[in-house]
């Protein structure tokens, strides 16, 4: 393949929006992972009702309405709770594959969706302008594509090939199992089976509670059959999932009996080979931004650089452009 084909869709991955499920292989791999799946929470979800800082007493007088009740949440420790529709997740947390990283996000953080988005697609500062995607200036080497059939066309000059797959992909639940198909499909190719998925709807301005719930719990119940599929074929084992959002919500709820555009916000990494626990700092509720976001505590290019050493030993550095310690999550 040559650049130009290569870029088209790097870019199509990561720094322009791109179909609910699809999926490239990236022909060199030097790393513990052979999958990385990308969950993407649209619309910048709630993190203080996903990780639940249970025992602080002002996460519910800021939410008087949308607090999850201590005796309802899922208890990590004795200050921290994970919403109750995230259960079906409990046997990997168990397991010890599954890491949440704490106050994840960036400085000066943008409260626009579309250029929130951006800077995470390029894992760039709040004001620098870059067109490639990370993932596109991370892999040298050339890549075979993976698609569904409802993806639509890959730009013109990419070497693709059109997976079909006789299931729904409007569910969360099939763009997962699709993901496990992808998964095993390419099991033969050499390199990182690099699979995005979208799941819409986290703008919760209004009536929060429900819709939520909802998409927390189709994330739950999609990740954890991705699991047990993945784990009776053997491939968990090499297999990272990661969630993105653009940003997280605003600590206080608003009076519409939702949050409005935050800041950071807790993030998961899921696989066989990941070292679980909590990682970063538990939001301050008493230091909140200028917007009444929590502030960041850990850069999620931090992230970045833990996906390019597991997936291909790659530093950070050339990649981002200055260096970022990835973090101890995954297992060598």
């Amino acid at each position: 393949m040559n650049r130009r084909g290569f870029l088209s869709i790097a870019g199509a991955l990561a720094a322009a929006p791109m179909p609910a499920t699809a999926a490239l292989t990236a022909a060199r791999a030097d790393g513990a992972i052979k999958a990385l799946i990308l969950v993407d929470f649209n619309g910048g979800n709630d993190g203080l009702n996903t990780v639940i800082p249970i025992a602080d007493e002002r996460y519910r007088a800021l939410r008087p309405t949308l607090h999850i009740p201590r005796d309802r949440a899922l208890r990590l420790d004795d200050r921290t709770g994970l919403h109750p529709s995230l259960r079906p997740l409990m046997p990997a947390w168990n397991a010890g594959e599954w890491a949440i990283v704490q106050g994840v996000g960036y400085a000066q953080p943008r409260r626009s969706h579309y250029r929130s988005q951006q800077i995470w697609n390029t894992a760039s500062d709040a004001d620098d302008y870059r067109r490639e995607g990370w993932l596109a200036r991370s892999i040298a080497s050339r890549m075979h594509t993976f698609g569904t059939a409802e993806a639509g066309p890959f730009p013109a000059g990419v070497d693709a090939s059109q997976l079909h797959l006789p299931f729904d992909m409007r569910s969360f639940a099939a763009s997962c199992e699709a993901a496990a198909r992808a998964v095993h499909a390419s099991r033969a190719q050499k390199g990182v089976t690099v699979i995005r998925l979208a799941l819409n709807g986290f703008d919760t301005h209004e009536h929060q509670a429900a819709r939520h719930a909802s998409l927390l719990a189709q994330f739950a119940d999609g990740i954890a059959s991705l699991r047990e599929t993945l784990t009776a074929s053997g491939e968990w084992r090499r297999t990272l999932v990661m969630t993105r959002s653009e940003f997280g919500r605003s600590a206080h709820e608003n009076d519409a009996r939702g949050t409005d555009h935050g800041a950071g916000a807790p993030h998961f990494l899921l696989g066989g080979a990941v070292r679980g626990g909590l990682f970063g700092d538990a939001p301050k509720l008493d230091q909140l931004d200028a917007d009444g976001g929590v502030p960041a505590s850990v850069d999620f290019r931090r992230l970045c650089a833990t996906v390019l050493d597991a997936c291909w030993s790659v530093a950070s550095a050339p990649v981002i452009g200055r260096s970022f310690e990835p973090l101890p999550f995954v297992r060598v």
